[in-house]
């Protein structure tokens, strides 16, 4: 039978996310441990890759190579860079891009890569499915929107860089993750879709500002995947 799988980043964001499964069982592969179980009856698989694209991409692909998987999804906290998306929004990825991949000296625009393109476009039927069911969610206190994620190697602090990210992507949250899970969900041909909880805005102090919020932001994706695979 297919799987969900889920990948985080931090142990916050799993830990959100295992108290929402049941019939938890654990098996490691290399030194990832993945912890499979359900979720309102829809058999998934939860792992922790740690941070930033490179460990993201390994522990994607090692999930590819040695699970049946139906899709994946990438959750956890984000960095807003649009003005109206605040500290406990969610947005959910139309498109992923890496702002920190820049092949410009051979004439590509910033965030090209050869064989992918300028973004990585998330699975259409799956954001679609999900937007319909947020439609459904009864009245709540922060907003969930569509929009773009962009991803780099580098926990944003700056506004001057956050600007320029969103100016250039015309983007509305930073992470460290998605983009490089996309990337590799491409490639290998596996649905992907992402949904960021605000924790943060580049200020120059926002590094406080996303351990405070970090718990915050976990439950938030965890509870917009228990609706989504209800």
């Amino acid at each position: 039978m297919k799987q969900i799988g889920i990948i985080v980043a931090m142990d916050e964001e799993r830990e959100a996310i295992i108290k929402i499964m049941t019939e938890v069982k654990t098996e490691q592969v290399y030194n990832l441990k993945f912890l499979k179980g359900k979720i309102q009856e829809k058999e998934c698989i939860l792992v922790k890759s740690g941070i930033g694209k490179v460990n993201a991409a390994r522990t994607t692909q090692v999930m590819i190579q040695n699970f049946d998987l139906q899709y994946v999804i990438n959750l956890g906290a984000g960095g807003s860079i649009n003005g109206l998306l605040n500290i406990g929004d969610v947005l959910i990825g139309k498109q992923v891009v890496q702002h920190d991949f820049d092949i410009t000296a051979f004439g590509h625009s910033k965030g090209y890569i050869t064989g992918v393109g300028n973004s990585i476009i998330c699975d259409r039927s799956l954001v679609d499915e999900l937007e319909q069911i947020i439609k459904t969610i009864p009245e709540r206190s922060y907003q969930i929107k569509l929009g773009i994620i962009a991803t780099g190697d580098i926990f944003c602090t700056e506004s001057w860089m956050k600007d320029k990210i969103r100016a250039k992507f015309n983007a509305d949250v930073v992470d460290m993750e998605c983009a490089a899970i996309g990337q590799v969900c491409y490639l290998d041909n596996i649905p992907f879709m992402a949904i960021r909880a605000i924790s943060d805005t580049p200020n120059g102090k926002n590094a406080s500002t996303f351990d405070e919020n970090l718990k915050l932001a976990s439950k938030r994706c965890a509870n917009i995947l228990k609706e989504f695979v209800t």
